[in-house]
């Protein structure tokens, strides 16, 4: 047996499995489930896939054929062992635990090894481990010897446990490797047929068996052909007991064979036409992979147009030019001979309307077009026709695929009839084109379809998928072993599609001619054996196939005759943890399977029940463990060939706890610091004390002295500061506490030093006494600690109990700072233990540590368990539940509970039992039968107060009866009215929680519209008889069907109703598109709505142009239902149009859709729309804010419902529209209608409605007003939902409008509509609307006005006049330039005037030929050396002839003026000018 089997992997049972309940044995006489892993040996669990024994009330023995999965949880659980605990062994934990068990001793594997394949198939070991016994148990001498023994007698038939799959390929440049192993006791023998005839392997040098083993190997270093060894072989192993078989291998030989040689003629096809290049990959074994390259071995780049099938083709969707820049050539890799083959390449030769493969074409909008490539509809290249069939195997993949060729290439869906796509499976692969299903199961099956679509169609395939199923298992044959006399079965149940046969066969032999058995019954799938008898050994074969193939299974009848037998040393020593929880093994062999009781210290009583819990594979539970549990525990097993027994010792120890813990502590640099950790511990159990700094081992240095009881630290440094834990362990448990050190950096002496002192928690109260004992109240007094510079502000009492809840610290009561001694009000029958937690303004101090134990006198419970419910959890069952009572109100030990229960109005006599957990099941009830329910608290000092009687019901069965007299009213296009008959309150068969419709739009009364038939559930309250169903679809045909609800669920449907709505108004055109190709024109277009709701009659549009807040006149245009486009020319190239689009049926015009034409390139976008365009719809109005920015995106106008009246006409909606800075105001008023129409009160009193629902949106707040002909008292409920799909609900009581919707974002768009409170089903049309944003600017953008441009162009015209006459009169006196040539004038002929540069001949004064305009227009001066200072005296201060003063015009001046202002004016062009005149 491999030894990864689960069985050699020891375990220890979950403790919270433990806790269950529900752990008791089986009861006498069932068929119940025996461990084998317990059985066999401690610590060894059964695989959770297999069974275990069973056991009849006439025999004792085992049976596989039992499914594990029927055994309650806990018995599961129950059926791992915990292993013997070695003297002075340890377990690591951060609370106490028990002992944790060493492994098993090795003079025991062996023995484990044989035993346990009693459970599967018996294995005996050749080999002994040596490994010597663990130093902590009993050296069992004889316990070996018996082991020995036992494996001498034991007998084994064969079994196989290795072999070859049923399809077996090799490749055929290996040996052929056949495998075939089994195990028996003795040792099988092998032999083989092929083709159902024996193959005699000693006549065929080629052939071999491998040494112990039936594994074939088929060697051709000296020449062969695979090929002559093809076919179909099975194994057969055999010993005395039996011959088992092994599957029918089917061998095959890989074959790689070559592609045919072929000449390829390019292919020839127009531009925009579908293509298909085959690949016909030749047949290899196994199929190859196919994939496509060029022949430079480029891989072909694959998209939405062009792609691979899954058999190899590759399908273009359309031929564009740029597909002739590569060949395509098919290749095939083989996977076991890892070779690739490729095809000879395909050449395309692309004729095209449009020669040259411009790039930029790839990427246009249009590029069919631009090529000159016609548009035209999908239609399928694969699969072909409209529909197809599919059969797949359970659990295999399903793989359907359509490939479709169109221009433009269209997208595929994919769908299912009936139903969505399993999501959890479905996978779309290939752009789309293929849908995979994972793991197919039956309700798989079913019609699929995929929808080929692009702008000019769509087209779909039907594929219908039948799912079969080769055999799989339901219940496979088990070993089975017996003890003689007794009976078993074996149990051979499998299923598939086509349900399978099943034969039966004995040792390899058809069961017809077997030799008879008296012992032995065929009952179809079962084989029943009564009174075993060890003749009756054999290997009996299932056989169940169909023709998608078939399930073989071998399993042995074994028969054991063995006296009781232990398994694990003797005189074990089990050491665990006062209080916790342990489990003492006590594994044991036999068959008959004996029976097993424990006894202490030698005491004849048998322990089961309290504090001890046996489990059936042998183990003893203590629940909690103490000090009076210490001893010699005594287990005995016995059957009818004798008995054996075994003695395990418990010690109990005291716990580690440490009572003085380390403290946090604030210290200076420099300083010393201890930290002390006192432990209290168990004196027979070795004691380690550790240090962490910081959650990591603490290296003690030579600053650091480590003490048993403290840590010291001299000369505290900054790296010292950090989280010190002190870990106190020992072999079985450990305990800690952790502290925080802070080190401040030195300070200089401060003038107040309290002040200087940090503020800390405050310490431990100390010295807890109790006095004053009494019954029920106790004196608790305490010394407080010190509170750290920060008052003590309070104390919290906290006190624990040992026996509910021992180490958990509940809170008792709270007192104010300034007490240190309180009276404890205390609960009968609790072994109290107090502590004391001080409070100030920094936080809470460590606990105080626990004062003495105090026990209070038990008493009767003073209450009951509350929350007290009975609920049927089945039809014929009521669960009576109910919360525990704590420990503090027990009251006394062995709290139990008294269950009295008896049906309502009858008299009957109480039925009670007790029960000691929180709950219990009442069976055999009828069916929702009302009952009276008593709990009623008990412990050992008596009974509790007298319940409260609670009422209960009995579990609920499905209805019986559906709603009868079902009538459907069509009330207008997307409503219906239903009234139906009450059922009768006996049919129910539990509480009637509602009635529910359900429906679903069986098809539209457009032709060759697809609709989703998804059913769909409308519930009415239970007290109801009539009820609406909104949000229909008009134009459709729909069927519905009732059914009652009650807590088990649906009952039978009612007869189906057929009904049709009538035709309504349309949705909103789809894809509204406005484009401008120039100034000049606008170009529109759209597609049909998404749901016509009837027979489309044309499309209405209506424009207007605006130029900011200015609106021109509204037109009008009517199109026919097949006009998608229309082009507008502007009038002027600055004013912009507002579309409104809407389609309409002979019912009236639908939702609108409204869009803009883009701005021009140069106009800046305005901050601010115009005022909406007046509606001429009946409807409500969706109100648009007009300080909401421009956008291109649709914006819906819904209608209100029509009513379907005989009479339509149109009513005049006039819109107002008040601009402001915060908002807009949108109001609707109605005129009188051109025509005489029918009012919609008069069609029928029961239709209600919602209509002229008006919305008034600011930023932050929205009013809504509507009108409705609803009961005066109807209140209603305003739902909307804002962009990012936030749902909120506001409830409006009657005649409270209008309704104010506040917190609501600015410039966010919202959908509202209005219902009653009490029918959501008739509700208003949706509202789209949008609040404006925070900050407007109403103002028009004046920067394109022809006005405003004058304005400033005059403006400037004077500025700069002005600027001229300022430069004149500042440049006398100023710097005069010489030029050389006087009598020549500045004429217009001087090549440098026009861009303001003059040309001097005096080559020191040329100050323009570097001078740089600056911003304002003037000329920045870079440096001057000419001044008059150089012509004469120069200095500061001078005046010249004409007494003007020259001083500034030095070149000290020029130069800081030159830094200083970046400008000068005596070398502009103006003075120059002006010095020349």
């Amino acid at each position: 047996m491999p030894a990864s089997h689960p069985c050699l992997s020891p375990r220890r049972v979950p403790e919270e499995t433990l806790d269950q309940p529900g752990h008791e044995p089986f009861p006498r006489g069932r068929t119940r489930l025996i461990d084998l892993c317990a059985v066999w040996g401690p610590g060894v669990p059964l695989p959770s896939t297999t069974s275990g024994a069973v056991r009849t009330r006439t025999g004792t023995r085992l049976n596989e054929a039992e499914e594990l999965s029927s055994v309650p949880k806990a018995h599961v659980a129950r059926l791992e062992t915990a292993r013997p605990q070695e003297q002075g062994s340890r377990e690591r934990g951060l609370v106490p635990r028990m002992a944790r068990q060493p492994p098993l001793p090795w003079a025991h594997a062996a023995f484990l090894l044989l035993l346990l394949q009693l459970g599967g198939a018996i294995e005996i070991p050749m080999d002994r481990p040596s490994e010597p016994l663990h130093p902590s148990s009993s050296p069992p001498h004889s316990q070996g010897r018996s082991e020995a023994s036992i494996q001498n007698e034991l007998t084994q038939p064969p079994t196989i446990t290795k072999q070859s799959v049923k399809d077996h390929i090799v490749d055929p440049r290996d040996n052929i490797l056949i495998e075939c192993e089994a195990k028996g006791n003795p040792a099988p023998s092998f032999h083989w047929t092929r083709n159902s005839r024996f193959f005699n392997i000693a006549k065929d040098p080629r052939v071999s068996m491998r040494r112990r083993s039936g594994t074939l190997v088929i060697d051709f270093r000296s020449g062969g052909r695979p090929e002559e060894y093809e076919g179909e072989y099975q194994c057969f192993a055999r010993n005395k007991f039996g011959t088992a078989l092994s599957n029918k291998i089917r061998l095959q030989v890989s074959k790689s064979p070559l592609w045919p040689k072929e000449n390829l003629d390019p292919v020839v096809v127009q531009e925009g036409a579908p293509l298909t290049l085959q690949c016909n990959p030749p047949p290899g074994l196994p199929s190859p992979v196919i994939f496509w390259m060029s022949s430079s071995m480029e891989p072909i780049a694959q998209d939405k147009r062009v792609s691979q099938g899954h058999h190899g083709d590759l399908y273009f969707s359309n031929v564009l030019l740029q597909d002739m820049q590569t060949d395509y050539s098919c290749n095939a890799r083989f996977h076991f001979t890892h070779t690739i083959q490729q095809k000879n390449p395909f050449t395309l030769k692309v004729l095209t309307n449009h020669p040259y493969n411009d790039s930029s074409l790839r990427n246009h909008p249009d590029m069919y077009s631009a090529r000159g490539v016609a548009e035209r509809t999908p239609s399928f290249m694969y699969p072909q026709g409209t529909s197809s069939s599919q059969m797949v195997l359970r659990g295999m993949d399903l793989l359907l695929e359509c490939i479709a060729s169109g221009v433009p290439t269209p997208d595929i869906a994919w769908y299912k009839k009936g139903g969505d796509l399993p999501s959890d499976k479905a996978k779309f692969e290939n752009f789309n084109k293929a849908l995979r299903i994972t793991n197919v199961s039956e309700e798989d099956s079913g019609e699929y379809f995929c929808l080929a679509s692009n702008k000019m169609g769509s087209i779909r395939h039907t594929i219908s998928v039948r799912v079969k199923a080769a055999p799989y298992w339901l219940d496979e044959p088990k070993n089975l072993i017996l003890a003689p006399g007794e009976d078993g079965r074996l149990v051979c149940r499998a299923s598939g599609n086509p349900k399978p046969t099943v034969q039966w066969m004995v040792n390899g032999e058809p069961l017809q001619s077997a030799p008879p058995n008296p012992n032995r019954e065929v009952a179809g799938d079962t084989i029943i054996f009564r009174d075993t008898q060890v003749s009756s050994r054999a290997v009996y074969q299932c056989n169940t196939s169909n023709e998608h193939g078939y399930l073989l299974a071998n399993a042995f009848v074994s028969v054991l005759d063995v006296p009781p037998r232990m398994l694990s040393p003797r005189n074990q020593l089990i050491r665990v943890i006062l209080y916790n929880r342990t489990r003492l093994d006590c594994p044991f062999f036999g068959s008959p399977i004996p029976t097993l009781r424990w006894f202490k210290n030698g005491q004849g009583s048998n322990l089961d029940g309290g504090n001890y819990h046996v489990y059936e594979n042998g183990s003893l539970e203590i629940k909690m463990i103490r000090k009076e549990d210490q001893g010699i525990y005594t287990c005995v097993a016995t059957n009818i060939l004798g008995k054996a027994e075994n003695q395990v010792r418990l010690e109990v120890k005291d716990p580690t706890r440490i009572f003085r813990m380390p403290e946090d502590q604030v210290v200076q640099r420099g300083t010393t610091v201890q930290l002390e950790c006192r432990v209290k511990h168990d004196p027979s159990l070795r004691l380690t004390v550790s240090w962490l700094k910081d959650d990591e081992p603490l290296y003690v240095g030579n600053r650091m002295k480590k003490e048993d009881d403290s840590l010291t630290i001299f000369g505290v440094a900054e790296r010292d500061q950090g989280s010190y834990t002190c870990v106190a362990s020992t072999e079985l448990d450990q305990d800690l506490a952790k502290a925080h050190l802070t080190v401040l950096a030195d300070q200089t002496a401060p003038t107040n030093r309290l002040a200087a002192l940090p503020k800390g928690r405050p310490d431990r109260p100390r010295d807890l006494e109790l006095t004053d004992l009494a019954e029920r109240s106790v004196r608790l007094t305490w010394i407080p600690g010190d509170d750290n510079n920060s008052p003590i502000t309070g104390y919290v009492v906290q006190f624990e109990e040992d026996q509910f809840q021992p180490g958990v610290w509940h809170d008792h009561s709270k007192f104010p700072g300034s007490v240190n001694s309180a009276v404890l009000q205390l609960s009968p029958y609790v072994n109290y233990q107090f502590r004391v937690i001080a409070i100030n303004e920094v936080g809470s101090s460590h606990p105080s540590l626990p004062s003495e134990r105090y026990r209070t006198s038990g008493a009767p419970p003073e209450s009951n368990p509350s929350d007290v419910k009975g609920e049927g959890t089945r039809k014929n069952n009521m669960e009576i539940t109910w919360t525990p009572m704590n420990a503090t109100s027990a009251f006394g030990p062995n709290l139990r509970y008294i269950v009295k229960w008896r049906r309502r109005e009858t008299r009957e006599t109480w039925n009670n039992v007790t029960v000691w957990g929180s709950r219990h099941v009442v069976g055999q009830t009828p069916v929702y039968v009302p009952y009276e329910i008593r709990v009623q608290a008990e412990n050992d000092f008596g009974k509790g107060p007298e319940p409260d009687t609670v009422i209960g019901y009995s579990g609920e069965d499905y209805p019986r009866a559906a709603p009868t007299d079902v009538k459907v009213r069509v009330m207008n296009s997307t409503a219906i009215g239903l009234q139906w008959n009450r059922v009768y309150s006996d049919t129910v068969q539990g509480q009637l929680r509602e009635y529910r419709a359900y429906y679903w739009r069986e098809s539209s009364l457009l032709k060759n519209l697809w609709v989703s038939q998804k059913r769909q559930q409308a519930s009415f309250p239970s007290d109801r008889t009539r009820g609406v169903v909104g949000r229909l679809f008009p134009y459709s045909n729909y069927k519905l069907e009732m059914v009652v609800v009650n807590g088990r669920g649906n009952g039978p449907h009612s007869e189906t109703k057929e009904f049709t709505t009538p035709e309504g108004v349309p949705s909103a055109p789809r894809r509204f598109r406005v484009r401008q190709p120039s100034l000049e024109t606008v170009n529109l277009e759209w597609d049909h709505p998404e749901h016509p709701n009837g027979i489309l009659t044309g499309y209405t549009l209506k424009y207007v142009a605006f130029n900011g807040t200015k609106l021109g006149k509204q037109m009008v245009e009517n199109f026919s239902p097949n006009q998608t486009k229309f082009s507008v020319q502007r009038s002027d190239p600055v004013s912009r149009f507002r579309f409104t689009l809407s389609a309409r049926t002979q019912v009236g015009s639908g939702e609108a859709v409204t869009e803009e034409s883009p701005a021009p390139p140069n106009e800046a976008t305005p901050t601010a729309a115009p005022p909406t365009l007046p509606l001429t719809t009946e409807g409500a109005v969706s109100s648009t804010d007009a300080t909401a920015p421009a956008t291109t995106e649709a914006t819906t106008v819904p209608t209100i419902p029509t009513a379907a009246p005989t009479t339509i006409a149109t009513t005049t909606v006039a819109t107002t529209t008040t601009t402001t800075a915060a908002a807009t105001t949108t109001t609707t008023t109605e005129s009188p209608p051109a025509t005489t129409r029918s009012k919609m009160q008069e069609s029928a009193p029961d239709e209600q409605f919602i209509w002229n629902v008006t919305v008034f949106p600011n930023s932050k707040w929205a009013n809504i007003t509507w009108k409705h002909n609803f009961g005066p008292g109807t209140d209603f409920v305003v739902e909307y939902i804002d962009s990012n799909n936030t749902k909120k609900t506001v409830p409006v009581k009657a005649q409270a409008q209008p309704v104010q919707l506040t917190d609501l974002y600015p410039g966010m768009t919202y959908t509202l509509r209005i219902y009653p409170r009490d029918n959501e089903g008739i509700s208003s049309t949706v509202i789209t609307f949008m609040t404006s944003t925070a900050y407007t600017n109403n103002q028009a953008d004046i920067a394109t006005q022809g006005w405003f441009i004058g304005l400033m162009c005059a403006i400037a015209l004077l500025v700069l006049i002005l600027l001229i006459v300022c430069f004149i009169k500042r440049s006398r006196g100023g710097k005069y330039p010489v030029r050389e040539k006087k009598d020549v004038p500045l004429g217009p002929e001087d090549p440098k005037e026009e861009d303001g540069s003059f040309d001097y001949s005096d080559e020191d004064n040329k100050p323009l030929q570097g001078s740089q305009t600056s911003l304002d227009g003037t000329i920045k001066q870079q440096e001057s050396d000419d001044s008059l200072v150089d012509y004469g005296e120069g200095g500061e201060g001078q005046f010249n002839e004409d007494g003007s003063f020259i001083g500034q015009y030095t070149v000290k001046k020029d130069k800081e003026e030159t830094e200083g202002n970046e400008s000068s004016e005596a070398t502009s062009p103006v003075n120059a000018i002006y010095s020349l005149a």
